[in-house]
């Protein structure tokens, strides 16, 4: 008789441990407490606009190829994919913008019209960053973290010296490139890591070679397609996934979950996967003694940002926008410094605007443009409607000056989610949105482990364990912990 496997969460993590450990045979349920799944990658539909709740950039193009792959389907089968030219568009004051071209050769022109000679130091740039994307992807994310040992490789040790560990990404980036917009566009990604430029590990500059080489992508019909196409497989290979069901307890005699307490009754299983919020099933799911964690040792951690998410409707068809579009017009580095080294509502905020309706009518009605605002913040900050609409009015004021159009009196439809929302929904740790920081102290063997010490059949995943936060290395964890379960259960 195969082994029964609960699984807790029915976001990206979930969905992808669940499929490989059905494909080795477990008898696998998932339970989902919303009535969708997805996680943070929920959708909802309003007045004619579909929305995505959460992620929406599509970078690493071959995780997702090579998730698909391991079950030997591809990712037209379940949605189509799209390049986006431009990737993005970053704003840097009214009549000052940059469009980061797709093709390569547009690119090292762009660098080169605001850097002479700095196409040369680009090319050497992204091919150390292509390194650290190879060994980053194909070693490090694939190592569960349980044991030092795990890199001591001497390949592994070699490599370690190149991937600039020790190096900041902000001296690295300085050190090649003097124009501050070149540098803004390279320090960008890292914003969402956990850590300021100048705390974070130079390594990360793999996420250039994501964004610059690989490409920005766009499933037709949202995000959620991913999840759609996720859910799609998970239930040809005979998974159970039962949604509206709140998971309210962990039974645990003798060192073993003997099975989980929910709202619709009690789920026996000999193998427990926490996919949801690593904190809350750790901290709130299971009796004092047989945590591994302490509450002193989570108000420790730092978190990746939390956010101020706008759903927005427009009635008309909006000039000056990309499908991304990075707002950059105010001090970066003050900001920064307002999530991560002194956590407060920023004074001046960046933000980023997402228009999909400009590469996909399906998502809005016709001659309407569906708009998603995200202003990212420090976690754990005070939430009130009056605080919402404070940076409603600032960012939209910003939009529409920069931009150049009236926007506010057009939305026929609105929508916010901040940090209570992201506790209510989620259980997120102090309402982050994105996860536990990547951060030298935070990385590998130092996360939280995959693994309990003190229950025998209870792991995790998600992007508050190995490898990290962000949508593909959800993924990843979700191969990494099947993985794990196999060498003890399979």
């Amino acid at each position: 008789m195969s082994k029964k496997v609960i699984i807790i969460g029915a976001g990206f993590a979930g969905l992808s441990s669940a499929c490989y450990l059905a494909k080795s045979g477990y008898d696998v349920t998932i339970l989902e407490k919303n009535d969708i799944p997805g996680g943070r990658a929920r959708k909802f539909e309003a007045e004619g606009f579909t929305f995505d709740m959460g992620p929406s950039w599509y970078w690493m193009p071959d995780v997702f190829e090579n998730f698909f792959k391991d079950f030997g389907k591809r990712v037209d089968d379940y949605y189509d994919l799209v390049r986006l030219d431009p990737s993005y568009r970053i704003y840097f004051d009214e009549n000052d913008m940059m469009d980061i071209p797709a093709s390569m050769k547009e690119l090292k022109n762009l660098f080169e019209f605001h850097e002479p000679g700095s196409s040369v130091k680009l090319e050497k740039f992204l091919k150390e960053a292509e390194y650290k994307y190879n060994v980053g992807m194909n070693e490090f994310v694939h190592k569960p973290g349980l044991s030092i040992f795990e890199f001591a490789d001497i390949r592994v040790l070699k490599s370690m010296f190149k991937l600039q560990m020790l190096t900041s990404m902000s001296s690295y980036v300085r050190k090649l490139f003097k124009n501050e917009k070149l540098i803004q566009l390279l320090e960008f990604p890292v914003l969402f890591l956990g850590a300021t430029p100048e705390n974070t590990p130079a390594m990360y500059s793999l996420m250039n070679y994501a964004d610059l080489a690989l490409g920005t992508w766009y499933p037709i019909g949202g995000m959620h397609k991913i999840i759609e196409g996720m859910v799609h497989l998970a239930l040809e290979l005979g998974v159970d996934i039962q949604l509206g069901t709140k998971v309210n307890s962990l039974i645990v005699p003798n060192g073993h979950v003997k099975s989980v307490l929910t709202d619709k009754g009690e789920f026996n299983a000999d193998i427990i996967l926490g996919a949801a919020d690593y904190n809350h099933i750790e901290q709130h799911l299971i009796e004092k003694k047989k945590q591994d964690y302490t509450e002193e040792y989570w108000d420790s951690r730092t978190m990746a940002p939390s956010s101020l998410l706008f759903y927005l409707g427009v009635s008309k068809k909006l000039k000056n926008l990309k499908h991304h579009n990075l707002f950059f017009d105010a001090d970066f580095k003050k900001h920064a410094e307002e999530i991560y080294d002194k956590p407060a509502w920023p004074s001046d905020p960046l933000f980023y605007a997402c228009v999909p309706s400009v590469t996909d009518d399906s998502v809005a009605p016709d001659g309407m443009e569906n708009l998603f605002l995200l202003i990212p913040l420090a976690p754990d900050l005070e939430d009130s409607e009056e605080m919402r609409e404070k940076y409603y009015q600032i960012v939209m004021e910003r939009l529409e000056a920069i931009t150049d159009q009236e926007i506010a009196s057009h939305v026929v439809y609105k929508r916010s989610f901040a940090h209570r929302d992201f506790k209510s929904d989620y259980n997120a740790f102090k309402g982050n949105a994105y996860g536990l920081a990547n951060t030298l102290k935070q990385t590998a063997i130092l996360k939280p482990r995959l693994r309990s010490k003190k229950i025998k059949n209870l792991f995790y995943s998600g992007q508050l364990t190995t490898p990290g936060p962000g949508v593909p290395p959800s993924i990843i964890s979700g191969k990494v912990v099947a993985s794990e379960i196999n060498k003890s259960f399979g």
